[in-house]
């Protein structure tokens, strides 16, 4: 039937819509959302960023076996190929992309922080916003849009973490560096991480457009650079916001190298590095390249989250001649540090050592530096033929000329270029490498797993098969007969399986370093000290059983007699085959930095709690934790529970044990938490101890803290206590508690589970 014109619906006439109101105010995520409501509420919803849903994969997709369908040479030659094929729409500086894809591999890797093992290369989070738009990563869309080629080639087989890296890798080759090593492994994240605190500076990116708007540092330091006090906010690492690292200009764009020097060192040694690897890097990478600074910052449009639709995801449109090529405008500063850009060599030392330099400012008004002696070797223009220009220097390169440790540092390269080149490869494996764990999950031919580096926890090879079946009925045997508590049991597998993060990979039961130092001199573990002795009596008698093994069997014991005391039989899993490593093999300084300032888990609060995380709130703490064991919010609320009425608080407290049958795996804790006739009323002026008492007889019943009641004041979390705490919940209870516990003693094991896992970390 033809449409007929005249016989139109009113709404279409009047303009109405079918439902009533004349136009669309918004959709559905648009602003304002709950998070602008109420920006201070508990972010459980966080925990559940980055499900299988959002992965168009799966969850039962291998990328371990789909990497090794891959020809690793040919696809080292396809990037090398590319790399010196330069394209019209982004011109390669000296024809050669490599300087940039290094930048690119170096920024993404760079984000990482040993504080709380977060940032890193290994999710590629650099495709997404924040990251992705910081002012520091300006241009790095166009290196990875270059690459999109090759990935469309070797299709979901290379992640692009594993493809960025592996890039970086082959520009160094490219140029002459002999690289240390490449292991695949990385599994790309599906969503923007929205969990991550980069700092405490808020900006409006709307009225982003200059370095100076976003590139702040005022809230994260204590004190001034060159106070006595002067410090970093902890987790933090970078010197600012929306920076990788340090300002190149110095703190405050002061040109003070001095200055730049502590910076440097605070910040590199956030991301686990010291002297000798911090100067091989910065030496290093400037031995590459060039910077860019032809084009004012006010002129460049916004970055890739802003940017108009049709500009496909591509940001810091330069309108300036071309907008490319001789015209390029990144971080502002404008130069190249050697004469021979492309080309592996000592030269950034040696010109950095053997010229005064004074400062100058770029075309767009950066602050650098330049060679006194008008002699000086120039270098290339990377893109018009002919032009010689001066030699460029950061104010954080003179920053390693001035400072004493460095120098020395320096002065050692300068003398033994072999030395430096094995020192740079080296520091590069380790910063790109650093966030995936243990070697289990490397991939690929040129994983240097033959060597024992103390940055990766390392864990010697097991002697002998995994214990039987056997074995573990006569030991579990053993465990009954040693007289040691459930809750002693329980609470010693779970401090040996909680320090895991799955962050950086680090932590975990396997290695049995809960008996070694600094864990076993942790406070938050002094209940363990006897239980792991009384488990060395039994390994005595039992020799083929690891103490990491049976600290975790052990845990399972008294979480199935627990159950059983609450009337439900069952039997938890247990996976043999962890091993034990040394003290020798544990980096205590790295290893320091897994020990919890709070743990919910067993109701720890540390005593320099607020000079940690002052103005932080507990809970706010307990659910980076249970993101760092990649726990759901239902696994988190069960693991809660249970625990709570196994009592393993640290200090055996009652605190949150709403029981009166400790060591029975019961719904107790679900249900005296809704416990209607109570109200709870705080003990202190610090608001994390609370009373419970009967609001009728105005009796005392429990104590509770801020740990506890957060899964009674959050909407999310009751929602999930509610199922535990009815009249059937209790056998769904043990059964949720029972996976949520095999699930936290196996977060380690990537030697069963391999690089295979269940994907990148929950943002």
């Amino acid at each position: 039937m033809e449409h007929d014109e005249t016989n139109t619906c009113s709404y279409h006439m009047g303009g109405a819509l079918p439902a009533g109101g004349d136009h669309v105010g918004g959709a559905f995520g648009q602003s304002p959302t709950l998070e602008h409501w109420y920006p201070q509420r508990l972010r459980v919803d966080a925990l559940h960023r980055n499900a299988v849903d959002a992965d168009p994969l799966g969850a039962d997709f291998d990328y371990a076996a789909a990497f090794a369908t891959i020809d690793l040479e040919d696809l080292k030659q396809d990037i090398k190929t590319l790399l010196t094929t330069s394209v019209d729409w982004w011109p390669a500086d000296y024809g050669n992309y490599g300087p940039q894809m290094i930048r690119m591999a170096w920024h993404a890797a760079g984000t990482y922080r040993i504080a709380d093992g977060r940032g890193g290369a290994g999710t590629a989070m650099q495709r997404f916003a924040p990251i992705g738009s910081w002012w520091d990563n300006g241009n790095t869309d166009k290196s990875r849009r270059l690459l999109q080629p090759i990935k469309h080639k070797y299709g979901n087989a290379l992640s692009w973490a594993d493809l960025m890296v592996l890039t970086g890798n082959c520009s160094l080759e490219l140029m002459g560096l002999p690289t240390y090593g490449f292991a695949g492994g990385r599994l790309d994240a599906w969503e923007p991480d929205d969990g991550t605190w980069w700092g405490p500076e808020v900006w409006n990116p709307h009225d982003v457009h200059s370095m100076d708007e976003m590139v702040t540092r005022d809230e994260r330091w204590h004190g001034q650079n060159g106070d006595e006090d002067y410090d970093l906010q902890s987790p933090l690492a970078a010197s600012h916001q929306a920076l990788i690292y340090v300002n190149p200009e110095g703190p405050y764009a002061n040109g003070d190298p001095m200055g730049s020097a502590r910076d440097i060192r605070i910040t590199f040694t956030r991301m686990a590095m010291n002297d000798e690897e911090t100067v091989a890097l910065i030496a290093g990478g400037h031995a590459f390249g060039k910077s860019h600074g032809q084009v004012a910052a006010t002129e460049i449009g916004p970055s890739p989250e802003l940017a108009p639709i049709e500009q496909m995801g591509l940001g810091w449109h330069n309108p300036v001649g071309t907008g490319n090529a001789e015209y390029t405008s990144t971080n502002g500063i404008e130069g190249s540090w050697t004469p021979d850009p492309t080309r592996w060599d000592n030269s950034y030392l040696e010109n950095l050592f053997a010229h005064e330099w004074e400062q100058t400012k770029s075309p767009a008004g950066a602050l650098q530096w330049t060679p006194k002696d008008p002699d000086a070797p120039k270098t290339p223009d990377a893109h018009v033929a002919g032009q010689m220009n001066p030699l460029m220097m950061m104010t954080s390169d003179i920053a390693l000329k001035v400072d004493p440790e460095y120098r020395k540092v320096c002065e050692k390269f300068l003398a033994d270029f072999d030395t430096f080149t094995l020192a740079f490869s080296k520091a590069w494996y380790k910063l790109t490498h650093r966030d995936m764990g243990p070697k289990f999950r490397y991939l690929g031919p040129e994983a240097t797993i033959q060597d024992d580096l103390l940055w990766q926890d390392p864990l010697p090879d097991a002697e002998g098969a995994p214990i039987g079946d056997a074995d573990v009925e006569a030991l579990k045997a053993a465990v009954r007969s040693a007289g040691i508590s459930t809750s002693d049991l329980v609470f010693t597998a779970y401090s040996a399986a909680s320090t895991y993060r799955d962050s950086d990979k680090r932590g975990g039961a396997n290695g049995g370093r809960i008996a070694l130092s600094p864990q076993k001199d942790w406070a938050v573990n002094g209940r363990t000290v006897p239980v792991v002795e009384a488990l060395q009596r039994i390994r005595e008698q039992h020799p083929s059983v690891s103490l990491a093994d049976l600290v975790v069997l052990a845990g399972c014991v008294g979480v199935e007699d627990a159950a059983r005391a609450a009337g439900v039989e069952v039997t938890v899993p247990f996976t043999p085959g962890r091993v034990d490593t040394t003290q020798e093999l544990t980096d205590i300084e790295m290893f320091e930095w897994l020990r919890p300032i709070a743990d919910g888990f067993r109701n720890f609060r540390s005593e320099r709690f607020e000079q940690f995380a002052p103005g932080v709130a507990l809970e706010q703490v307990f659910l980076d934790r249970a993101n760092l064991l990649t726990l759901t919010a239902p696994e988190w609320t069960v693991l809660t529970g249970g625990l709570r009425v196994l009592g393993t608080n640290w200090d055996g407290s009652d605190v949150g044990v709403l029981t009166g049958r400790v060591g029975t795996l019961s719904t107790d804790w679900f249900v005296n938490l809704t416990d209607t006739d109570l109200v709870w009323t705080k003990t202190d002026e610090s608001e994390t101890t609370f009373a419970g008492t009967v609001q009728a007889t105005g009796e005392q019943r429990w104590t509770a803290s801020r740990h506890d009641l957060v899964f009674g004041s959050n909407a999310q979390l009751r929602s999930i206590v509610d199922v535990y705490a009815g009249s059937d919940g209790q056998e769904r209870f043990v059964r949720d508690f029972v996976a949520a516990w095999d699930k936290l003693m196996m977060l380690d094991r990537y030697d069963v589970k391999g690089a295979k896992r269940y994907g990148p970390m929950a943002a």
